[in-house]
C-alpha cells in the first residue's frame, strides 16, 4: 500500500515475521507435539480447508471514497501481520469495485489501491464504513446510491466466501440484501439504521452467522480479523498475533 507522504509498514512488517521466525510452524507445529491436532486442523480452526502458505486464505478489502481510516488499516494490518507469522498463509490486498486507482479516505489519507474487483479469488471480502453522518459527502452513501458496490457483492455470493463488515460497512451489506433477515452488528449510532434495513441487530462486538460476518464500531476491525484468523487459520496464530500487535480481542462472538 502506498498513501500520502509515501508511509509503508513493510519494514515493521518483516521484523514481526522475524519476531514471529517460526512462521509455517505455527500451522505444522502441532503435528510434531504428540496429542495435538494435525497441521492440517490447527485447534480453532475452520475445518472445511485450512489456509497455508500454498494455498493462503485471501482476504480483499474493499475501499472507496470517504472510509473510515482504522475500518480498512486495522483488519488490514490483523490479516498481513498473520500473514507474515505463518510464512503466507494469509494473504490481504486492498480492492475497488471499479479498478485500480487512488482514493481518498475520511480523513484526507491517500491511498493506491493496485486491485480490481475479483470475488472469485477472494475467500474473504471485508467492507469498511465511513461517512454515515456525511450524507452528502464521500462514505456509504455515494455508494449505496450508485449502486455499484452493492450489486457487486450481492453478485459475489457463493459457497465457500465469507463476505464480512465492520462499522457502518454494514449498511452497504443491507442495501445488497445481505442482511435480511439475519444475525448482524453495526456502529452504535447506524443500529436504527441496520434494523430499518431488516437486518437482526445484536449487541455484540462481534456477529458471526456464517458466510457473513459483521462487527461494530470502529476499532472492533481489529476483532474482526482476529476472529476470521482464528476461524480459519487456527487459535494458536491468532494468539500469536495478539501478542505481536500488544492488543487482546474484546467481547463476545455472537454465532447462532
Amino acid at each position: 500500500m502506498r498513501a500520502s507522504g509515501e508511509w509503508s509498514q513493510m519494514d515493521r512488517r518483516e521484523l514481526l515475521a522475524v519476531a514471529g521466525a517460526a512462521g509455517a510452524g505455527l500451522l505444522a507445529g502441532a503435528a510434531a507435539t504428540p496429542g495435538a491436532t494435525s497441521a492440517a486442523a490447527p485447534a480453532g480452526a475452520d475445518r472445511r480447508h485450512t489456509p497455508s502458505p500454498e494455498h493462503p486464505l485471501r482476504v480483499h478489502v474493499v475501499m472507496f471514497d470517504g472510509a473510515e481510516e482504522q475500518d480498512f488499516v486495522g483488519p488490514y494490518e490483523v490479516f498481513s501481520l498473520a500473514g507474515g507469522l505463518s510464512g503466507g498463509a494469509v494473504q490481504a490486498r486492498y480492492v475497488h469495485v471499479d479498478g485500480p486507482r487512488t482514493v481518498t479516505a475520511a480523513f484526507g489519507t491517500r491511498v493506491v489501491v493496485e486491485h480490481g474487483w475479483s470475488p472469485r479469488s477472494a475467500d474473504v471480502i471485508v467492507v469498511p464504513g465511513g461517512g454515515f453522518r456525511r450524507p452528502d459527502g464521500p462514505g456509504i452513501w455515494p455508494e449505496i446510491n450508485q449502486g455499484v458496490l452493492p450489486r457487486a457483492l450481492a453478485d459475489a455470493r457463493r459457497p465457500g466466501l465469507i463476505i464480512s463488515s465492520l462499522c457502518t460497512g454494514a449498511i452497504i451489506l443491507a442495501a445488497a440484501g445481505l442482511t435480511s433477515g439475519r444475525p448482524c452488528t453495526t456502529h452504535n449510532g447506524a443500529k436504527a439504521e441496520l434494523t430499518a434495513r431488516g437486518g437482526v441487530v445484536k449487541n455484540a462486538r462481534v456477529v458471526d452467522d456464517g458466510d457473513l460476518v459483521t462487527a461494530a464500531g470502529i476499532t472492533s476491525g481489529l476483532e474482526l480479523a482476529l476472529h476470521l484468523v482464528r476461524r480459519r487459520v487456527g487459535a494458536d496464530l491468532a494468539v500469536r498475533a495478539e501478542e505481536v500487535l500488544e492488543y487482546q480481542a474484546r467481547g463476545t462472538v455472537w454465532t447462532p
